[in-house]
């Protein structure tokens, strides 16, 4: 029997609302033609869809996966997607709108210097748990990044720009500039993610016979603790720049 189509309603509220605005804010499908309720909806489908074959299944995932899965023809998905790297940044888009609320939101209030470790753990912590939400979705996207697939390159440059810019500020100043500090913020942030892209990589901890029972921990502390050091040493202001 046909299973049902996914829809918004089986996806966490603030994702399912970001979905919605994603699909809102399109107004014509590739042909051409004007979407109404009807062509939102449709891609409201798909998406809802590739999210679902994304999070709960590891089937491999194609166009091909993700219409059968949404009950739709190939024809009426490339009326909306013409690839799968298109598709990928379409669902990554909602998925990013949740950053804010996720872990940006833990980079906006100055760090208080008596509780700066605490403040980069939490930070550290929240970027984790994103990634572990979104994990295959995040590691498909870096996969093909590390491909040169210039568009998910560019998409992964730039999701990382509002945290470099927030770290900067916590450094003590109120924009990017081609500084040290920059260039250490940018460094702290490659240096994290990566560690998190390890802990989060469940077969590469099988590869590398890291079992369920070694915490995340074992990256996310020294990830705070190089967060700490490097935010502490711009506040002091004692480091030259270059």
């Amino acid at each position: 029997m046909e299973q049902d189509a996914p829809s918004l309603a089986a996806l966490p509220p603030a994702l399912a609302a970001a979905v919605t605005d994603s699909c809102a804010a399109v107004s014509h499908n590739l042909n051409g033609q004007k979407l109404g309720r009807k062509g939102r909806v449709t891609r409201e489908r798909i998406l809802a869809a590739a999210i679902e074959l994304i999070d709960s299944t590891d089937e491999p995932f194609t166009l091909s996966a993700v219409a059968r899965r949404a009950s739709l023809g190939m024809t009426s998905l490339y009326n909306y997607f013409t690839d799968l790297t298109e598709l990928l940044l379409a669902v990554l888009e909602p998925v990013m709108a949740t950053a804010e609320e996720a872990y940006l939101c833990n980079l906006r209030e100055r760090w208080p210097d008596e509780h700066l470790f605490d403040c980069c753990y939490r930070f550290v912590r929240s970027y984790h748990a994103f990634w572990l939400r979104h994990a295959r979705l995040l590691h498909m996207r870096n996969a093909l990044a590390d491909q040169r697939d210039e568009r998910m390159l560019r998409h992964r440059i730039d999701s990382t720009r509002p945290v470099i810019a927030l770290l900067v500020q916590q450094m003590g100043h109120d924009e990017l500039a081609a500084g040290l500090d920059t260039s250490m913020a940018t460094m702290v942030m490659i240096g994290i993610e990566r560690s998190i892209t390890i802990a989060t990589d469940i077969d590469l901890r099988r590869q590398v016979k890291m079992g369920p029972e070694v915490s995340e921990d074992r990256f996310l502390l020294p990830g705070a603790r190089l967060m700490e050091l490097a935010v502490r040493d711009a506040r002091s202001g004692e480091h030259p720049e270059h």
